[in-house]
Parts: C-alpha cells; structure tokens; sequence
C-alpha cells in the first residue's frame, strides 16, 4: 500500500475539494444493519475524512487509520471538534489489535489496498461477535455515454498501454467478485449490496482537479499527463460547454462476523 499512500497524500488537498463524497442513505443503511448497542468503530483508510465524519456527527466512536500524513492533516483540522474520532497515522496491517474491541469495521473506496492475506483475517479480529463489515466504494457506471464515451479517443491515442472500458470488469461482475471474494473468506455471513446513483457537475478545471487525484494518471510522466489533460480539457470546453456531470454508483458490502 505505501505507493498508493505516497500518490494519494501528495494530492491531499486537491482530493479534499473535488473527490465525490457518499449518500446519507448509504450511512443509514449501515447503521441500521448494524441494529441496536453499537458503536465502536474501525475506519480504514480514511483519507481527509469524508466517511469519517458521517459517523462523527452521528456521535459514534470511531478509530481511523490514514497512513498519508497530508491526508491525515486535512481529516484532522476537518474533524477537529469531534473528541470521539481518533486519528492514527497507521496502516490497517500495522495497526496493534486488540481482539473483538469493534463494533463495524469499515473503509470507503480504500480495502482493496489492503494485503490480501489480511483484509479479511484482521477484519474479523477486529469485530466482537457477530460485529460489521461494512465496505463502500464509488463506481463510474457503464456503458459510458456522451463525454466519457468521446474522451475514450484521447485516452486510447496518450495511454494506449491501459485497457479500454470495454476490457474491464462491469459492474455486475465487480460486485459478484467482491462478494464472492467477503464470503470465501470464511468469517462473514451472507453479504448484502446497496447500491445508490447519484451525479456531480464538475466544469472543465474541476475535472481535471479530479482526475490529478487518480494513482494511475498521477504516476504518468509529466509529458503525456499533460497531452493527456489538455485533450481531455478542449474536449470539455469545446463540445460540452465547459462542464459535464459525472455519474457515480456508491456500491455497499455488509455482512456479520459469523460465530466462531
């Protein structure tokens, strides 16, 4: 994980400013799946905070780990007069546990940093009996359309190397693999998925704000991340008026800890 650490926490407060957040809906889907006596909470990865707030305001403890120092900085001045949230500048896998201490285990758009082998083995360390396992990430939904089917052309002529939309997973199957992958585990119960749809309008600039804060495209050389940005700017520009609206898929994962 410390590469994508490394990328991430140099963006800190470009990801702070135009990153998508998540639905209230999908904080009351969790709490409600969770039910009565909690809460303990477990957060990795939390960035500048954006998950971690919601459940701050909802008066929840929560532990949360960010390895990025800048990303940690940002969540702390954000979430400064909240005395139940306790920032770590910690990895999920050197974090020292103490066994069954959480009620929700919980991360946003981040588990899949994770080692492997420990994800899931920590995870229900972490949990009391019966605890959460509550996992969201933000999806881009598919068939792209209009902008982002007209953007694939300068996308396939600057990074010809990355595979096109239509070799990647779709949605249906990403969240088939992420079940598959919580139930083959071993320590979780039946999963249950949420999804929620929503958009956000970025102008031209803010677009490109966005797209910085992306590990693949950060790590590109400083020539073709250019190319790559002016093209996808004209583009925004010229034949979309200066802005677009981005759809997004908030996708939730929750299961229970099963019964040793």
């Amino acid at each position: 994980m410390g590469e994508a650490v490394d990328v991430f926490d140099s963006a800190a407060k470009i990801y702070d400013e135009v990153r998508p957040g998540y639905p209230e809906e999908l904080f009351e889907e969790i709490i409600s799946f969770m039910g009565k006596g909690c809460c303990r909470i477990l957060e990795i990865g939390a960035g500048t905070g954006q998950a971690t707030m919601a459940f701050a305001r909802r008066g929840f403890y929560v532990v949360a780990l960010e390895p990025g120092l800048n990303l940690l900085h940002y969540a702390q001045k954000k979430l400064a007069d909240y005395p139940n949230v306790k920032l770590l500048n910690l990895t999920f896998e050197n974090l020292p546990l103490e066994d069954e201490a959480f009620d929700l285990v919980t991360s946003a758009t981040a588990f899949h940093w994770i080692t492997p082998a420990v994800r899931y083995v920590k995870s229900a360390r972490a949990l009391r009996k019966t605890g959460t396992l509550a996992l969201f990430w933000n999806r881009h939904p598919r068939p792209y359309t209009g902008f982002f089917e007209e953007v694939q052309s300068i996308y396939s002529e600057v990074v010809p190397e990355w595979p096109s939309s239509d070799n990647k997973l779709t949605d249906e199957a990403w969240i088939q693999e992420t079940r598959s992958s919580i139930l083959a585990s071993g320590f979780f119960g039946d999963v249950k998925v949420r999804m929620y749809p929503w958009t956000r309008v970025y102008g031209s600039d803010d677009y490109i704000r966005l797209l910085s804060t992306y590990s693949d495209h950060i790590t590109l050389p400083e020539v073709r991340i250019n190319q790559l940005f002016e093209g996808i700017k004209r583009l925004i520009d010229e034949q979309f008026g200066g802005s677009i609206s981005r759809p997004y898929l908030s996708v939730l994962f929750m299961t229970h800890k099963l019964e040793s």
